[in-house]
């Protein structure tokens, strides 16, 4: 059976404190509300991101559906004015001129017709292009809270990390000339049991699975030497004496 200093057994008791704040400060680091904001976020933003693509899009289309119907409406005016004037002339036959009195009749219908679509089309342009703006001006703000929130998280990041380097230190203080079997079964075992590797034996209690040990186990591990290295039965950490 492993033996080791019983002083470096009480020792260990601190490096396993250190461990888990350590530990501690790590999952307080990765679970910031911060990051789960910023995921949050993120996808708004992406959401975002292809609303405005859309949008734009669709400006797009429709301000060249405003330009055709443009056109479309200067072609029959410039012919409707020709005629006009054509028709104010008198020049032409009684037939030519009720020919074209017939066709202004036409294109006066027609020119109705097509502003209506060059009015509809100018109105769709504008709805749209406030949607664009709307969506740009959601995005701009949410790129402010992105880097606010940041920016917090980082701040809290920093102090953690802060406090990591101190807690790192002490371990390193802790540990420094600790019997090495002791620390390598120590680390073996923190690895096995969820960052606990040794525990104080409180009462006839493991405070490390806080179950009770039985009359007999308990007996023989308070008759062991200081300088055993004793385990608990129940969850197998190192039990620490005398803490």
């Amino acid at each position: 059976m492993a033996t080791a200093p019983a002083a470096d057994q009480r020792r260990l008791l601190d490096v396993q404190d250190a461990d888990l704040r350590a530990q501690q400060l790590r999952h307080k680091r990765d679970t910031l509300p911060q990051n789960a904001q910023l995921e949050e976020l993120a996808a708004r933003r992406a959401d975002l991101h292809e609303e405005r693509i859309a949008r734009n899009a669709e400006v797009g289309d429709l301000r060249r559906a405003v330009q055709k119907a443009e056109d479309d409406v200067q072609a029959v005016r410039a012919r409707k004015d020709r005629d006009q004037q054509r028709l104010d002339s008198g020049s032409g036959s009684a037939k030519d001129l009720q020919a074209l009195q017939s066709e202004l009749e036409v294109l006066g219908r027609r020119l109705s017709a097509l502003e209506d679509v060059e009015i509809d089309a100018m109105e769709q342009v504008e709805s749209a292009e406030a949607a664009l703006a709307s969506a740009t001006e959601q995005a701009e703000a949410l790129d402010a809270q992105v880097a606010q929130v940041t920016e917090e998280r980082d701040a809290q990041v920093r102090e953690i990390d802060g406090e990591l380097v101190t807690v790192h230190d002490e371990r390193g203080t802790a540990a420094r000339d600790l019997d090495a079997g002791l620390l390598a079964l120590y680390d073996k075992l923190r690895e096995q049991h969820g960052g606990v590797g040794a525990a104080a034996l409180v009462g006839g209690t493991c405070q490390g699975c806080h179950m009770s040990l039985n009359a007999g186990d308990l007996a023989a591990i308070l008759d062991a030497p200081a300088d055993r290295v004793v385990r608990c039965e129940e969850c197998g950490r190192i039990l620490v004496r005398g803490a």
